[in-house]
Order: C-alpha cells, then sequence, then structure tokens
C-alpha cells in the first residue's frame, strides 16, 4: 500500500486532489497538509513514498521543503518520490536542482494527474527490485542493490564494473547478459560499453548522457538513434 503525502495552502484545492488520488489509487493511504510547515514536522517524524507538493506557499514553500530533504540525511536515504504541483509554470524551472520525478499543473490537473500516478507507482515498485551479484570486494561477497540506486553498468574485458548512488563495484560477467536481465526495468544500452538506468539521465546530448551525480557517459553511434529515444520517451513522461 502506497503513503503519500499532499501539500498545499489551499484547503480546497487539497481536499479535491486527495479525493482523485484515492479514486485513482484506491489502496493508497492519503495524508493532507494544509502549509508547508505541518508537512515538515511530519517528515520529520515518518517517512512517506510520493509527496505532492505545492511550489508557491505563504512561509515555508514547496522549494524550502525539498532543500529540506535534500540536506537531511536521514530522509535521503527514504526520500520519496518527489512531484511538484504548481498553477505557475514559470517556477517549475527553479525546481529542477531538488530532480522532482514529475509535476502537475492544477490547471490540467484532469488530464495530466492519472498518467503521471501510473508512473510513479511503476518507479515505486522499480524501488523494490534488486540486482545482486559477487563482487570482487570484500572476497566475492554477494551484493545486493535496488535497481533505483544504480547508475551504470560499464564493461570491461570479462568483468564489469557497476556504479550506484551507494559507490564502486566490480564483478565478472558481461554487459551483454546483464541487459537482457534488466531491459525491462529501465536499463538502456547507449553504447557497448555503457548500460545507463534510465531514471539516472538528467540531460541528453547527441553524444552524452548526464547523469543526476553530474558525471557523462558516451552514447555510440550504433546504439544512438534508439537508445535517445528511449530515454527521451522516459524524460517527458
Amino acid at each position: 500500500m502506497l503513503k503519500i503525502f499532499l501539500c498545499d495552502d489551499d484547503p480546497q484545492f487539497l481536499s479535491s486532489l486527495a479525493s482523485k488520488i484515492k479514486e485513482l489509487l484506491p489502496n493508497s493511504t492519503v495524508h493532507e497538509f494544509v502549509g508547508g510547515k505541518g508537512l515538515s514536522s511530519a517528515l520529520f517524524r515518518t517517512s512517506c513514498d510520493l509527496l505532492l507538493l505545492d511550489i508557491d506557499m505563504p512561509g515555508l514553500n514547496g522549494l524550502e521543503i525539498a532543500e529540506r530533504l535534500t540536506q537531511e540525511t536521514d530522509l535521503k536515504n527514504q526520500a520519496p518520490l518527489l512531484v511538484f504541483v504548481t498553477s505557475h509554470d514559470e517556477l517549475v524551472y527553479d525546481s529542477f536542482k531538488f530532480h522532482p520525478f514529475g509535476f502537475v499543473r492544477k490547471g490540467h490537473l484532469d488530464a495530466e494527474l492519472s498518467p503521471l500516478l501510473r508512473d510513479c507507482e511503476h518507479e515505486l515498485n522499480l524501488r523494490k527490485r534488486f540486482f545482486c551479484f559477487q563482487a570482487l570486494q570484500a572476497s566475492g561477497s554477494k551484493v545486493k542493490l535496488p535497481l533505483c540506486e544504480i547508475l551504470y553498468f560499464e564493461s570491461e574485458a570479462n568483468y564489469v564494473r557497476l556504479f550506484a548512488d551507494s559507490g564502486e563495484y566490480r564483478f565478472r560477467g558481461t554487459l551483454g547478459a546483464i541487459e537482457k536481465e534488466l531491459s525491462e526495468n529501465g536499463f538502456v544500452r547507449i553504447h557497448k560499453g555503457f548500460l545507463v538506468n534510465q531514471s539516472a539521465v538528467r540531460r541528453l546530448s547527441s553524444d552524452e548522457a548526464e547523469l543526476r551525480n553530474g558525471e557523462k557517459i558516451p552514447i555510440g553511434r550504433t546504439y544512438g538513434e534508439n537508445s535517445r529515444r528511449l530515454l527521451m520517451r522516459y524524460m517527458m513522461k
């Protein structure tokens, strides 16, 4: 069951949004917060899976709450999926540095909410999935990583290097076998030597992908057209 927090300074809109979410996700629990102060206190007491947050609020606004989420270590380890809700499109650009999962415009709620919630469900389900391998570090101990924490894989002869939020690992294997295992879970081959987690990509150019940690990895000619198409489709959701 998904635990969802909603925060807005307009009680009427907040109630309407909660009703729509309960209708679309009947098995979820929805908690409403009028204004940022109550939400901020709740986030330090408990966690949630999904946070829909108004950007423009008096007092403690959505951007300030998002900044607290990124700064607090305890919250970072259990960070909710963040969706900004706004009626001011110009404020969206200010929120990019917090890497939100998506946006909902108040004036387009009926059109945008349902597909966004489907994407959120899919992403949260991915967080429950893991990739297991025998790491060469620590005498070949078995490592189990959530897929959402993996940034990319890099081929290295008969070995694979795995780069994750928690660090770098090395194990025996092939990129082709990993691609076959994880392609349905959002991992895209962008180069003969690189397999990337689409959810880790923040920007694309003609020849490289920039990840959420600022690292840039190359896009190969053979994989370029297909990988950019897949990544762009995901990024535009």
